[in-house]
């Protein structure tokens, strides 16, 4: 049975890798960014409620003092997906993927500021690694530096540190006894008021006309696969195996998994030594993910 939960794990990352492909068609159908996050987070917001409702009812209690956590984790959720939506339609979705990935590489930097945790040698190896595969990934080490897109890069970047924010801040609503789903139900909350003025219901109804069934079976699959099932997967498989090699199974699966996605959909194949740079952080990522378990 425990093996099943190591399946959810490399599941959660094989849905969130194939975000680049819904980030890329939405927007090329005349969706914008605030408009395209506003259908991810509120579509699956009833998702999200009802697997609190099934598993425990309890979790939807929170303290007024919690509120603030939670506008930090909803705020950081939208920074980093638009960040991430730019940064997929600006390179290569392995690249965005990879960058992302490396957030653990800021959590790490946020951790010594914030609690004067120590760095360790092995880190300052593993994150000069990760440092070394993103730079191989880009390919700028192979003169390709005209069809690298310094947008892409700086957002898959901040991607990651708005990914790494969220992180603390998370632990930070662990430690007060916050369980996971009940931050997820209230960031929701928090990022779809926010959205909401911001979001064009016109592009939406244009979006769907367009073809009304597919469509709107395109949005809900947009919602399920890059966010409520990935993270659903991700917290049961938290919960029955250790965080480490949870934490490294996701995080290896959605960088090679939008490798796999960029090449049938869109024919971005990489060179070898960009295949290697991927990998190298990769190794680096889970060995960084492992320590900080």
């Amino acid at each position: 049975m425990k093996k099943l939960y190591y399946i959810f794990a490399i599941l959660s990352g094989l849905l969130f890798g194939s975000g680049g492909i819904f980030v890329r068609t939405l927007t090329q159908n005349g969706i914008d960014s605030t408009t395209l996050l506003f259908l991810r987070f509120s579509i699956a917001l009833p998702v999200i409620l009802m697997v609190i409702l099934v598993s425990d009812r309890n979790l939807l209690k929170i303290r007024l003092k919690d509120l603030k956590l939670f506008i930090v984790t909803g705020l950081s959720i939208i920074a980093l997906n638009l960040c991430y939506n730019t940064s997929v339609n600006c390179v290569s979705l392995s690249l965005a993927a990879i960058l992302l990935s490396s957030a653990p590489v800021f959590v790490i930097i946020f951790a010594y500021v914030l609690f004067k945790e120590r760095i360790t040698s092995k880190k300052i190896v593993s994150i000069a690694l990760v440092i070394m595969g993103c730079i191989l990934t880009t390919g700028l080490l192979e003169g390709n530096v005209a069809n690298v897109s310094a947008m892409g890069i700086l957002a898959g970047a901040g991607s990651a540190i708005f990914w790494a924010i969220y992180t603390v801040a998370s632990k930070k609503c662990l430690e007060e006894g916050i369980e996971t789903y009940t931050i997820l139900f209230y960031s929701l909350i928090i990022i779809t008021i926010v959205l909401l003025p911001v979001t064009s219901f016109t592009q939406i109804s244009t979006f769907i006309n367009l073809n009304v069934g597919p469509n709107i079976v395109f949005l809900i699959l947009h919602s399920l696969f890059c966010f409520a099932m990935p993270y659903v997967l991700l917290t049961l498989s938290l919960n029955h195996i250790d965080s480490g090699s949870a934490s490294i199974l996701t995080s290896g699966a959605e960088p090679l998994s939008a490798l796999v996605y960029g090449i049938i959909v869109y024919s971005e194949i990489p060179t070898p030594l960009m295949f290697f740079g991927m990998i190298l952080a990769i190794i680096a990522l889970a060995i960084l993910s492992k320590s900080e378990s």
